[in-house]
This record gives structure tokens, sequence and C-alpha cells, in this order.
């Protein structure tokens, strides 16, 4: 009995819990999901339009089909029953009937056929962009590359926005955003009305950039490279996820499109070549100890906390860097080289794709934060001395 008890009360605490996560989930975010949201995304793009236009054409016609079937099926059963002294008519195939059905269903395919190859082919038509982006995915971010167009050579790591993680794990979702889990520090501009192809591959394990209002969906494979397109049609912001379970941290790798007008992606493009250019800091500078933390703790709440913890503790598999016998050590040539070329089989990504001066920042900061307090300091020749090796 007390057993039963222990049960049922374990089941109302897991009711208890979803009913009360579900509570707070109840707001709509425009260019994301919406509350009992029971069509596809509300399109952007003429593919997405296209592709609805399908899904609701071949559920029209499949319905239709069900009721006719089952129509003349359920009536022949209750006309024509035993009950009623029906006899059983005694007679072969016929040739007609034959025909008839082998032709209309055949008929009734190459129509449905037809738009949906004409929409298909379009998705893979991604010749004549204006734009290109290399879309690369980590565990668990995403990579932008802006190949050819307006922007080209810009390049930057998009994350889960720092504060939605500690909200999740916190378990406390009480003021939960719209956007919950789906907030970026860095999301992918685009201009809108413009041919914007995307390349996917991936660093670790599969990944897939899916944006649900774009009609989009794209694997990203290691060692593959495969390409999608879209082209919006309007501003605002469109959101998606990665589609494709890549770990525990699955959940965590949201997608964040800002579509702008032409004007203000010039003048972004503008601002965020700057920014990189006040990036490319001389590798020989020499840092003191004050002016890197802060910098290093920038770049590790942005690119390491998801996994390492914000107080460095790791969980699970993912190890500890408060307390570490590679952290706190005089030879930093082991932690900068797991930096630069990852560990673990993937577990740990490559962050080479990072600057000099952001790597040894954030290793300094490991080396100083929570209770390592070494007094060490990385600096970025050290840095750019392991890079070739």
């Amino acid at each position: 009995m007390k057993s039963i008890s222990n049960k049922l009360a374990s089941l109302l605490l897991m009711a208890g819990a979803w009913v009360g996560t579900a509570a707070y989930a109840v707001q709509d975010l425009p260019g994301g999901p919406a509350v009992n949201q029971l069509n596809l995304a509300p399109p952007v793009t003429r593919i997405a339009e296209e592709q609805q236009f399908l899904h609701w054409m071949m559920l029209i016609i499949c319905t239709v089909i069900f009721i006719a079937v089952f129509a003349v099926m359920f009536y022949s059963i209750w006309k024509h029953r035993k009950s009623r002294g029906v006899k059983p008519a005694n007679f072969h195939e016929s040739v007609t009937v034959e025909v008839i059905w082998t032709i209309v269903p055949f008929i009734i395919v190459i129509l449905m056929a037809l738009p949906a190859t004409k929409v298909l082919v379009a998705q893979k038509d991604t010749t004549n962009a204006d734009l290109t982006i290399k879309v690369t995915g980590y565990q668990w971010k995403w990579g932008y590359d802006y190949i050819t167009g307006e922007g080209q050579g810009l390049a930057y790591i998009s994350t889960l926005d720092s504060s939605h993680r500690r909200m999740s794990d916190s378990g406390n979702v009480s003021n939960a955003p719209a956007d919950y889990l789906l907030k970026v520090d860095n999301p992918l501009v685009v201009p809108v009305g413009k041919k914007v192809r995307v390349i996917t591959t991936a660093n670790d394990v599969i990944h897939s950039f899916m944006v649900p209002a774009f009609g989009i969906k794209q694997d990203a494979i290691p060692g593959f490279v495969r390409d999608t397109w879209f082209r919006a049609d309007k501003v605002g912001d469109y959101y998606g996820q990665c589609a494709e379970l890549c770990g525990k941290e699955h959940a965590y790798m949201p997608i964040h499109v800002k579509v702008v007008s032409a004007a203000d992606y010039t003048q972004w493009v503008a601002g965020e070549k700057k920014k990189a250019a006040a990036k490319l800091d001389d590798p020989s500078k020499v840092w003191t100890l004050q002016d890197i933390l802060p910098r290093g703790e920038k770049v590790y709440a942005a690119n390491c906390a998801a996994c390492h913890q914000a107080n460095g503790k790791g969980a699970g598999p993912i190890k500890p860097l408060d307390g570490s016998a590679i952290v706190k050590s005089d030879d930093h040539t082991q932690q900068i080289h797991i930096v630069l070329k990852g560990a673990a089989n993937g577990a740990m990504p490559s962050w080479a794709q990072l600057s000099d001066t952001d790597l040894a920042a954030v290793v300094s900061y490991t080396k100083n934060a929570w209770s390592n307090k070494t007094g060490q300091i990385v600096q970025p020749s050290e840095i750019l001395a392991q890079r070739g090796k």
C-alpha cells in the first residue's frame, strides 16, 4: 500500500511539474512557436508558402479519398448485410473496374507529384545567390561565416543567451520571456528580399539547421558540405533550432535569424567590420593580468560557461576547470593545445576560430577564477606560437 502511495505521489509531482512548466509557456513568439499551434509556421518566403500549399492540397486530397473509400465501404456493409437477406453477387473481376481503379489513382499521383516536384527543384536551386553564408554546427552553438556578398569576411559564433541557460538550470521559469531558450548573443543577420545561400557543415557530430518560417531544414554533417537557400520577404526576427539530436545540450542550440532592411544591413555590416578590426589585436602586445581578466570573463561567459558552468565545476562528463591540474599548471602548453585543437574526440570542441587575444584572455581567466587564483597570465604570443603545431 505504501508503495502504491509513493508511486501516486511521484505521478502527481510529475504532473504538477508539467502543468507548472506549461503554465508559464503561454506567450506567442512572433517568428517562432505559438501557443496551441496546429499549422505550420507562418511563411515569410515563397518556398515556405509553396510548402504550405502542398501540405494543405495533399491533406485535402487524402481526406477526400479517405472519406470516399470508407463511405462506399460502410454503405456496402450496411446496405448489403446478411440480416437483410441480401444474397452476394456471384461474378468475377471486371476489366472496366480494374482499368478505372488503376488509372484514377495514377492521375491523382501525377497531379500531386507535379507541384511537389516543382517546389523540390526550386528548393535545391542555390544559384545566383546575393549572399553566401557558411553555417557550422558545434556542440552546442552555431558558427556563421559570410563567404560572399555584402559582409564578406565577417565571422562569429552564436550561443544561447547565458541568462536563459541559468534560468533553465535553476528550474525556475516563472519569469520566462516569450523567447525563452531561443535568445542568442549573436543572431544571424541578413537583408530582406535577397537570396541567401546557406552552406552547412559541422565540427563534431551531425546537426541540422532549421528555420520553419523560411521552410528550410538542412543537415550539417562533419566532413560534408551541403547547401540550401531562402529569400525572406518580410523584416523581422525568426527562430529555429537544431533539428538533429546532437547530444545532451541539444535543447540549448537555438537559431535566431534577424531580417533587416537593405540600409540597416549595410549599417550593421559596417559596425561589425569595425568590431572585427578592433578584435585584431597585435599578438605581440604584452597584457597585464588586470586588463586581460575582464575580457577573458566575457569570452568564457559567451563560449565556455554553457558546458563548464559559470562556476567552473563542469557537469557529468564535462570536466571541471576549478581546481583542474591542467589549468593550474605552470606549463601553459597543454591547456593552449586543448583550446586550439579540442579534446575527448570532439566533446571539447576546437576554439581556433577565436582570436589569439581572446584565447589568451580566457585561458588566463580560468587560471585565476574561482579557487584557482594562480596569478598566472597567458599572452597572445603564446597562443600564436602554438597555432601551427
